[in-house]
């Protein structure tokens, strides 16, 4: 293990806002748990395709989808409150 300075744009949370040294942009680090969480959603996902029910598949790739976009504005707010550019 190394241990390394890192700058903090958001509280510590479930998914900082960080940037690692020798980074331009910022990234997010995701809690083992929560990254889990996405993950199984998306299991969810592949199984309802697999069974053919359409409906449940896009029911939970909405929330799936949902939980990605509240993570990306999250990163677009840090980066803006901090005048740094999306690399997107």
């Amino acid at each position: 293990m190394k241990r390394v300075e890192i700058e903090l744009f958001t509280d510590g949370g479930n998914d900082a806002v960080v940037r690692m040294p020798g980074r331009q942009f910022p990234g997010i680090v995701v809690q083992g748990d929560s990254l889990s969480v996405l993950r199984g959603d998306l299991a969810e996902v592949l199984d309802a395709c697999d069974q053919g029910d359409l409906a449940l598949a896009r029911e939970t790739a909405g929330y799936l989808a949902a939980d990605l976009d509240a993570l990306l504005a999250r990163y677009a707010a840090a980066l803006e409150a901090h005048g740094i550019p999306r690399p997107y």
